[in-house]
């Protein structure tokens, strides 16, 4: 694009705050956000840099989307730039993203909260969904898409168990979804059920703090207190959804969490090292790896160069996507971008560059960690290699448990960046059997349905870890195959910690930083199959079991009272009445059967 290009498509846009990609053919260069997107774009027609000419001149083309807000449009920013990965932009390589809600263009919408509004439901629905975000919150967003669902039974079920039904879900008995499916409700009145939570998601509270106000009140009046506290709870929620947060700033004394921030930059690589600390303690550390435009050219923002400041500017916002902010960021300079600054401000975050004292000792700790990595291959790195993989950033675990066949259950840990990201593991019970390899099989294939059915909530890993050898790989790849889960599968044995691909095998040093990787991601899912293993194993069933009436609350009270079925047996019919809350007629039945 030329510079007259560039000032005509800039006198066509809003005065309104929003975000900007520049394009070229199907490719995203760059993505900014602005305050005024009309003035912003246009101060492309004269670019401050040659990198940033270079990068008008290959885009045919710039798209926008408007936002409600400045803050809005600071993470719709980070969302982007880590889902286009645009050459232009800083840009953390790790997959966090903000969360958004999304109500979908079927003929009875659905209510989700999704990472990418782009998703399989939107492209296969007629039309586009309506998408409302981002957020920060995701605790927060979970509580209000709860109350929607309550209040107006907006559908949050896939396609595919929306479809072809003759009676509704359980949803459905839980008040959670008026069942359109079966048509509890008509067409007519699920749209305007529809636009009301559009209406609240514009911005219009009212639509739902005042039925769930009057709930409360009603809770109340009828002395019911724990039901009016958890109303009143979610009313707050509700109605801080839409607010600044200005008046949520803390004082340095209220200081519990600190996260000081250090910068190391080698041409286009970047590291962060963060370390955290929390009432006065050094509690963690980690270092993080950006690409980031080169030091001597300018980023196409406010940045007075591409160098540290730029690096803390994007780190920030890309980071603390899916992270609870901390209540203080000791940086060792400013980060010099007025929206950050003003969403830090909002979020009550203190930030401070510290000259002296025990916080810039704190900084000099966290520059010495991020130059100990600049420049260097991380293990994530080393192992793409060595496996010849484009990327091992992301890695799931597998691993079976049972004893002799019984309390069969399987493990699937996640690993991003080398560290265990704990929310998102799994677990399955699994069909009892004496056979590891159809076990590793039956696992493998329920991960690989859920990922192709789009009912798994993850992004697809890089790389499948089995524990063990070529038998347990050779089920593995045959589940990935019947699926048609295009996944890369290796092994790695415990004995000799042989890694076995499908094509040959590796017999790395023990001091190899990619197999220390490995044996982390093996022995960690190793532990959770255990421990589920162990979980289900130790459930004790007794012949309580057989007796209808008595469920798993009713034999725990039982047992806890009596201590064994015998004294059970014993107990006398008012004895049962009283511990258990059952009829005198239930209580003969549990005397019979013992």
């Amino acid at each position: 694009m030329n510079a007259d290009r560039v000032r005509e498509r800039a006198g066509s846009l809003p005065r309104e705050p929003g975000v900007y990609q520049f394009r070229a053919e199907e490719t995203t260069l760059y993505v900014g956000k602005a305050v005024d997107l009309r003035s912003r774009v246009r101060s492309y027609a004269d670019p401050r840099s040659a990198r940033i000419r270079r990068m008008v001149e290959r885009a045919d083309g710039i798209e926008i989307a408007v936002t409600d807000t400045e803050t809005q449009a600071l993470l719709l920013e980070a969302n982007l730039i880590k889902r286009h990965q645009p050459r232009y932009n800083v840009r953390l390589k790790d997959d966090k993203s903000y969360p958004m809600v999304q109500l979908t263009a079927h003929e009875a919408p659905r209510i989700e909260i999704t990472r990418d509004p782009d998703s399989e439901a939107q492209r296969d629905a007629d039309g586009a969904a309506t998408v409302f975000g981002p957020y920060t919150n995701k605790g927060q967003v979970e509580t209000v898409v709860k109350a929607l669902r309550e209040t107006y039974g907006i559908r949050g079920c896939s396609d595919h168990k929306y479809a072809g039904r003759d009676r509704p879900c359980l949803d459905y008995e839980m008040g959670l979804c008026t069942a359109p499916c079966t048509r509890e409700i008509d067409l007519e009145s699920y749209a305007e059920d529809v636009t009301a939570v559009k209406r609240f998601l514009e911005g219009e509270t009212g639509i739902l703090a005042d039925p769930l106000r009057r709930e409360m009140e009603a809770a109340a009046q009828n002395q019911q207190f724990e039901r009016a506290a958890n109303c009143r709870d979610r009313l707050e929620t509700v109605e801080a959804f839409h607010g600044a947060g200005g008046e949520a700033v803390q004082s340095v004394g209220d200081e519990r969490s600190v996260d000081v921030l250090g910068v190391a930059i080698e041409g286009e690589d970047a590291t962060v090292a963060r370390l955290r600390a929390e009432r006065g303690k050094l509690v963690d550390r980690d270092r993080h790896t950006l690409e980031a435009p080169s030091a001597d050219t300018a980023r196409a923002r406010d940045d007075a160069d591409g160098g540290v400041s730029a690096v803390l500017a994007a780190f920030i916002v890309q980071y603390y996507a899916e992270r609870d902010l901390p209540d203080a960021l000791l940086l060792p300079e400013r980060h010099g971008d007025d929206e950050v600054e003003a969403w830090l401000e909002a979020e009550g975050v203190s930030v401070r560059v510290p000259g002296a004292g025990r916080e810039a000792k704190l900084v000099e700790l966290a520059l010495k960690n991020a130059r100990r990595n600049v420049g260097g291959r991380d293990e994530c790195g080393l192992l793409a290699d060595a496996l010849e993989l484009e990327s091992a950033r992301r890695i799931e675990g597998f691993d079976v448990s049972h004893a002799q066949g019984t309390a069969a259950v399987g493990s699937d840990v996640t690993f991003v960046e080398g560290s265990a990201e704990k929310s998102d593991y799994r677990r399955k019970k699994l069909t009892d059997q004496n056979d590891d390899y159809d076990n590793m099989r039956a696992l493998l294939e329920w991960r690989a349905r859920r990922a192709v059915e789009g009912r798994d909530d993850r992004p697809d890993p890089d790389l499948l870890v089995i524990d063990g050898g070529e038998g347990q790989l050779k089920a593995a790849r045959e589940a990935l195959a019947e699926v048609g889960w295009d996944v890369p599968a290796i092994a790695l044995a415990k004995a000799e910690e042989r890694v076995i691909t499908p094509n040959r095998q590796f017999s790395w040093p023990s001091d190899a930083p990619h197999l220390h990787l490995l044996q982390r991601v093996r022995d960690e899912a190793h532990r959770f199959a255990v421990q589920y293993h162990q979980t289900i194993r130790d459930e004790v069933t007794t012949v309580l079991d057989d007796v209808p009436g008595v469920g798993p609350e009713t034999r725990k009270r039982l047992l806890g009272r009596f201590g064994s079925v015998e004294n059970v047996r014993e107990a006398s019919l008012e004895d049962l009445q009283s511990v258990t809350g059952v009829g005198e007629r239930t209580a003969e039945t549990i005397k019979s059967r013992l």
